[in-house]
């Protein structure tokens, strides 16, 4: 937890920003994997988080904007519950670290939404993502699960992603922490991996890392000799010779905050020659990306820059052709890159992302339809204090090859015979996170070689 004053302080901010009625925030649940007693691990609800820094689950909050009364709603642990998990702090005291004074069992919280229901006060609620918070807000409120969909409150989400968009220096101090655990676990991938260790060998020492720092992943591992599929959590292959290892992996310490980096490396001592020249495309890509960071640009043209180093790349190898701008607009650059740049990053790996990307990463405003852009989360304009990721790649997705090759879809930009001769190579990516500062952008947490001689450098002390 932060200081005390951080809550109370972040509590007023949001109290600031929303006209009338009551805020209603519900905490997350344990949730069963397969039996009631037998749960994931528990992570709080971000924003409950954010407001009031207690991780106990089955809580939910009040924050009464014309009354100015704070409320949160839970019960102490009964004689039951201490057998198994001892003795602990009451809600009050826990409570009290975050300046809340008025803790009120679970079972009152249905009186004091139905009062308020009564007096035909607004009850701003948050659009839920847990099932078990949508039947909450269906019994609470009264309404049907179509209607949560519905009628969450547009202006809380606003306020909310106003306020937790811009880093403190606090929470840039722990994502920091989480940054730095994360660059260990990539480091450690790097140097061990060895021909003929399966996937799931190194995925278990990622995750060590951060289990031995008091850290915890932030999301599931993808460590893979097929980085051609973007979110591969399959462990189950040996390496070979030959073979590219992409590793996207990140720590989330014991506050909350999250780091997200992935790198790719070859299983060999050295690249291959086609390998060393896609690799460098996207590392180009990447630092033109960093270039261009600063505050008020949009991130979309980050995206768009990113995509013309990687057509004008590409185009240098004979892989495509034609006008470098015709083709980024017709999105044929999306058969080797269909996902977008980066995206917002904090106590959420994605930040703030059930909240809406419409909002989180457009202020509102429509996204692309197009093959490719529209996988981009982040497309407006950059504010000092943003926190987010940067991570170009190149894919050679053999399904997606014959598709387009197939129906000849932007065949007047791509060589398909060249194409081929690539294939096998599978998928890069090199992933940084950086804030934005006010006369640019800065690196968060310690350094992790990129380029391909400290790559091949490390890879020769295995």
């Amino acid at each position: 937890m932060f200081e005390r004053q951080t809550y109370i302080d972040r509590r007023k901010i949001l109290k600031s920003k929303i006209s009338s009625g009551i805020i209603f925030l519900l905490g997350n649940e344990y949730s069963p994997i397969n039996y009631a007693d037998n749960t994931f691990k528990f992570r709080q609800d971000s924003t409950f988080l954010y407001y009031f820094g207690i991780s106990n689950p089955s809580l939910a909050a009040i924050i009464d904007i014309d009354q100015g009364t704070e409320i949160v709603f839970g019960n102490n642990p009964t004689l039951d519950s201490i057998v198994w998990t001892g003795k602990l702090p009451t809600l009050e005291k826990q409570f009290d670290a975050c300046g809340i004074s008025k803790v009120q069992p679970s079972s009152s919280l249905t009186k004091y939404i139905r009062e308020a229901q009564r007096l035909k006060r607004k009850v701003h609620f948050l659009p839920p993502y847990r099932p078990e918070n949508k039947i909450k807000l269906h019994q609470l409120l009264g309404l049907s699960f179509e209607e949560i969909e519905e009628k969450y409150s547009l202006e809380l989400v606003t306020a909310v992603v106003s306020q937790r968009e811009i880093k403190s220096s606090e929470e840039i101090e722990e994502i920091e922490k989480a940054v730095d655990i994360s660059v260990d676990m990539h480091l450690a991938a790097i140097t061990m991996a060895q021909l003929g260790m399966f996937e799931h060998e190194i995925a278990a020492e990622v995750n060590r890392i951060p289990l031995s720092k008091g850290a915890d992943i932030a999301f599931p591992i993808i460590a893979t000799v097929n980085g051609q599929t973007l979110h591969n959590h399959y462990h189950g292959n040996r390496l070979k010779k030959g073979d590219l290892f992409l590793l996207d992996a990140g720590a989330e310490v014991e506050s909350g905050y999250c780091g997200d980096l992935s790198c790719t490396f070859p299983v060999s001592e050295n690249f291959t020659q086609k390998q060393k020249t896609i690799y460098s495309i996207t590392l180009n890509a990447h630092e033109a990306a960093v270039q261009l960071l600063s505050p008020e640009i949009n991130f979309k043209d980050v995206h768009l820059e990113v995509c013309r180093t990687i057509v004008e790349g590409l185009k240098g190898i004979g892989l495509m052709k034609g006008n470098t701008d015709e083709a980024v607009n017709a999105g044929a650059h999306a058969l080797f890159f269909p996902c977008g740049t980066g995206h917002m990053m904090g106590l959420d790996v994605h930040d703030m992302e059930d909240l809406g990307e419409v909002w989180v990463g457009y202020d509102g405003k429509p996204k692309s339809n197009q093959f490719g852009l529209k996988s981009l989360r982040l497309g407006k304009p950059l504010k000092p204090g943003f926190v987010l990721t940067i991570e170009p790649g190149i894919y050679f997705i053999p399904d997606l090859i014959d598709s387009w090759m197939a129906g000849k879809i932007n065949e007047s930009f791509l060589n398909f015979e060249m194409i081929n001769k690539f294939r096998d190579l599978g998928g890069i990516r090199n992933e940084e996170n950086y804030l934005i500062t006010n006369s640019g952008a800065r690196l968060l947490g310690k350094y992790r070689p990129k380029n391909i001689p400290m790559i091949e450098s490390l890879r020769k002390k295995q």
